[in-house]
């Protein structure tokens, strides 16, 4: 199945100098269409929902996010190659990664072998080294914003990201990002840094293993009262990473490992990636089919 879906009628046909193929994705905030300059450069165009563009504290937000993706580009980011975030509707282009979401590999092929878990976990610790560095904590890590690549995964989606001083956007003691991902520091509107998104790490590796949150079902608050108070079902989790990703799913922040560590432990008794691809064969055709999307003659939807 293709990553790329038609325009609809209400779409516009483009957004600043990219031609718009078809859509990616949609969520409550805005779509994500496909472009293409007329270089023939690809790109992943984020727009916001005109309705939200009249909303001041909105628009605030979406800055912060061009600015927070922006600082984070790294090697396993998506960086940012144009935006208007003061334009009549605001959007950001970032470079398209051909891949699928961790949820969507996991839905497609089930849980992944240890041998990608290893990669994938020191991939995104990577990538959070990276994020980390620029003085940002991403806030919201979990499957659907990692998506992998053939060159390992990537982190996406900067909208809640904060920067080390602390800028709020959003009211006092507001909790945002995902029940089933949050530490348990965000969970109680805490102090919220870097060693929170060791800890979401932890419970994507999780997912990525067993193919649910160790800390899934019931109503939102009881999932953050799990995550808060009780200690994760680990059992499908390969014994070489048990041990690691129990230590990211800590409930003391000073408990958790760093990003740095995480990659050391990762690639303790992995074989190293000199050639093959690091994911099973199915999910490498998912890849290579979004990364068909691509070639110039795909036409406008």
């Amino acid at each position: 199945m293709s990553p790329l879906e038609p325009l609809q009628p209400t779409d516009p046909p483009r957004i600043g100098p990219y031609t718009l193929l078809g859509r990616l994705g949609a969520g409550g905030m805005g779509a994500v269409y496909l472009g293409r300059s007329s270089g023939g450069r690809t790109v992943a165009v984020k727009l916001v929902r005109p309705e939200l563009a009249a909303d001041a504290g909105f628009r605030a937000r979406f800055r912060a996010e061009v600015t927070s993706a922006r600082a984070a580009s790294g090697a396993f980011t998506a960086p940012v190659v144009d935006a208007d975030p003061d334009g009549p509707v605001p959007w950001m282009a970032t470079a398209y990664v051909p891949g699928v979401s961790l949820g969507r590999a996991v839905a497609l092929g089930g849980p992944l072998p240890e041998h990608a878990l290893r990669a994938l976990a020191a991939g995104i610790a990577e990538a959070l080294k990276s994020i980390h560095a620029a003085g940002l904590t991403h806030r919201d890590l979990k499957p659907g914003n990692v998506l992998l690549a053939l060159d390992g995964p990537h982190i996406i989606d900067f909208g809640i990201a904060r920067a080390a001083d602390g800028t709020a956007l959003t009211a006092t003691g507001m909790i945002l990002g995902t029940p089933a991902y949050m530490s348990p520091e965000q969970a109680t509107a805490g102090e919220v840094g870097p060693p929170s998104d060791v800890f979401s790490l932890g419970a994507t590796l999780a997912f990525a293993a067993s193919g649910s949150s160790p800390f899934e079902g019931g109503t939102p608050l009881d999932v953050l009262q799990r995550v808060v108070r009780e200690e994760p079902d680990l059992a499908a989790v390969p014994d070489g990473l048990r041990l690691l990703v129990a230590a990211c799913l800590a409930k003391a922040p000073a408990d958790r490992p760093t990003p740095r560590q995480v990659v050391g432990y990762a690639q303790q008794g992995a074989a190293p990636r000199t050639s093959g691809p690091w994911l099973p064969p199915a999910l490498t055709a998912a890849i290579e089919e979004a990364a068909a999307v691509m070639a110039p003659s795909v036409a406008p939807a």
